[in-house]
């Protein structure tokens, strides 16, 4: 993390910058995944029905992955990377492509969010559906392309590594939570 966050490729840094889905200045992460349902169900011309089962259990898989993310937060309490490096290699570290989170490390939201909306999305559209995402098109950023949602969702995990606020651990720990959380979230019986 410590080598490519101090010194990320021209590839890395967009990567990072594309998923940061800063507050305020993008649609948040739960928004990035809401704007690729949205354009996959009007592409298709989704009836209500289908829209509202997406977007229903898309939605709750988010918010439960929040739920549980955040508690292990704050109940592991890790350090963020820089910290940690100021703290025992470079008292004057800082990223370079975006500003540390004030809130801890492990898990990292971003996979944990991304990787149960990919699960939850590729229950509807399909494993291996290519997508355009078209979420930063008002910035000059997109539309971009991707072969799978799992392809997107990782994408989006590794991203936080690029941008040297989390640690490896911190994306395979929140995958590990989104999985479990789509598991069950795919589960769910709804009536049309």
């Amino acid at each position: 993390m410590f080598e490519i966050a101090a010194t990320p490729t021209v590839e890395q840094r967009q990567i990072a910058l594309y998923w940061a889905d800063e507050a305020g200045k993008t649609a948040t992460p739960a928004g990035h995944w809401l704007v690729i349902a949205s354009d996959l169900l009007k592409e298709e011309h989704a009836s209500l029905g289908r829209a509202a089962e997406v977007l229903v259990k898309l939605n709750i898989g988010m918010a439960e992955s929040f739920i549980v993310g955040w508690r292990a937060k704050y109940k592991y309490n890790v350090l963020r990377p820089v910290t940690y490096v100021q703290m025992t290699m470079n008292s004057k570290w800082v990223p370079r492509v975006l500003a540390t989170p004030p809130f801890p490390s492990y898990p990292s939201g971003h996979s944990h969010q991304s990787t149960v909306a990919g699960m939850v999305l590729e229950s509807f559209f399909g494993s291996t559906r290519e997508f355009t995402d078209n979420a930063h098109n008002d910035r000059g950023w997109g539309p971009r392309k991707f072969p799978s949602f799992m392809a997107a969702a990782n994408e989006a995990g590794e991203s936080r590594i690029y941008a040297g606020i989390h640690y490896r651990f911190d994306i395979t720990g929140g995958q590990a939570i989104g999985r479990c959380i789509a598991t069950q979230v795919r589960g769910l019986k709804t009536e049309r």
